[in-house]
């Protein structure tokens, strides 16, 4: 088989390796999402270039599927998304240098604050009536106040001209393993916090608990927003809330296309280390996309596939930097420029074949021993992102 001209510009980066990201995928899973946590409000998590899949044009997407805001791990994260026009309301999500406030105010980011030092700082930035949200560690044990400080910071915020209190929020370590007592505990503690502040007439504000698994699995963490992370790109938070995700649609694909074809004999070794062995004359595709890239170099070992000609066909030989080897079998008609999808892809199949089950980025996750935010935020950014549907403009 060969690639015809039309689709070869497909990749339209140059490079025979690309992603395709579904807008109209993350839409429809903002809906589910916006289902299962109403009332609350969804505020998409766009953090590590929308884990990978395009920040700017995933927010706007989000924001017209009906999420109310965005969520974001650093300043410099939301200044990308106010260049671009962006105006929604952005959350950074925890406490920030102090070199970075300034932009902050500038472009009216509401900034996480968890101790005196973080006040103090916007203060320093020049901040009159920011925005703030105090973060509260119930048991997370990674950022945030103690539950016993949350009142004395509240107040030192109140008395203060340059902050105000926009939200109060905590973040659940243990939401996706659903039976866990921990996350229990968490939201006790949490709502002993929130009863101390209104028991002292104090409005907290936004409140929020929920990440994507929170959001799915436990409606008592909902509050007035959930955090919708990775669930947005219609990858499941963790096995033990998969039951809950069968609405969700992913997002990215991983594509290229062959660029070299090769027979090779029994016992013929390959790749570095020549670490494995054919047991079989048979025919080697080389893909160029590699480590480098995002493909893990470990992929081999785990018997990853990827899918040729309609087919899975296993990775042979350690993953390289640039590029990766597949045993297409002893028979395959496959030449230089033919589509490979190593994320994604998928068919029904007919009535003389078995259909050809998607590469999803949890089976890579599986089989690596890892989750799969790591797989998708780790396509590097060699790899052109190429956006299909979503919002007009």
């Amino acid at each position: 088989m060969t690639a015809d001209a039309t689709s070869l510009r497909n990749a339209g980066s140059g490079r025979w390796a690309w992603a395709e990201i579904d807008l109209d995928a993350v839409a429809h899973n903002v809906g589910v999402i916006r289902r299962t946590a109403a009332p609350a409000e969804v505020w998409a998590v766009v953090k590590a270039d929308a884990y990978g899949h395009g920040a700017v044009p995933v927010a706007r997407t989000v924001l017209a599927a009906g999420a109310s805001g965005l969520c974001v791990a650093l300043v410099q994260e939301a200044v990308e998304l106010r260049a671009a026009g962006i105006e929604a309301p952005v959350l950074v999500l925890s406490e920030q240098p102090p070199d970075t406030l300034v932009d902050a105010v500038r472009h009216g980011v509401i900034t996480t604050v968890a101790s005196l030092a973080g006040i103090d700082a916007l203060a320093a930035a020049g901040a009159h009536d920011h925005p703030v949200q105090l973060k509260v560690d119930t048991g997370m044990r990674r950022m945030g106040c103690r539950p016993d400080e949350v009142l004395t910071l509240v107040r030192e915020i109140e008395r203060r001209p340059s902050v105000r209190l926009d939200g109060v929020f905590t973040h659940l370590a243990v939401a996706d393993e659903i039976a866990h007592p921990v996350t229990a505990e968490q939201l006790d503690r949490f709502d002993a916090v929130l009863d101390d502040l209104r028991a002292a007439g104090i409005d907290p504000g936004r409140v929020h608990a929920a990440n994507s698994a929170g959001a799915l699995a436990h409606p008592r963490a909902r509050h007035h927003l959930v955090r919708a992370g990775v669930a947005l790109y219609g990858i499941e938070p963790g096995p033990g809330v998969s039951h809950l995700c069968a609405e969700l649609r992913p997002a990215l694909t991983l594509h290229a296309r062959v660029s070299f074809v090769k027979r090779v004999a029994a016992g013929d070794r390959i790749s570095y280390g020549l670490r494995h062995a054919f047991a079989h004359d048979t025919v080697v595709a080389t893909v160029p996309i590699g480590y480098a890239d995002g493909v893990p170099r470990r992929l081999f070992e785990t018997r990853g596939e990827v899918i040729v000609g309609g087919r899975r066909c296993p990775i042979v030989g350690v993953v390289t930097m640039d590029q990766l080897m597949v045993d297409v079998g002893p028979d395959a008609d496959v030449a230089v420029g033919d589509p490979v999808v190593l994320l994604g892809g998928g068919s029904a199949g007919d009535v003389a074949t078995e259909p050809t089950a998607p590469v999803r980025a949890e089976e890579w996750a599986e089989r690596l021993g890892t989750i799969g935010y790591e797989i998708v935020c780790g396509i590097s950014r060699r790899v052109a992102r190429h956006h299909v549907g979503g919002p007009v403009g």
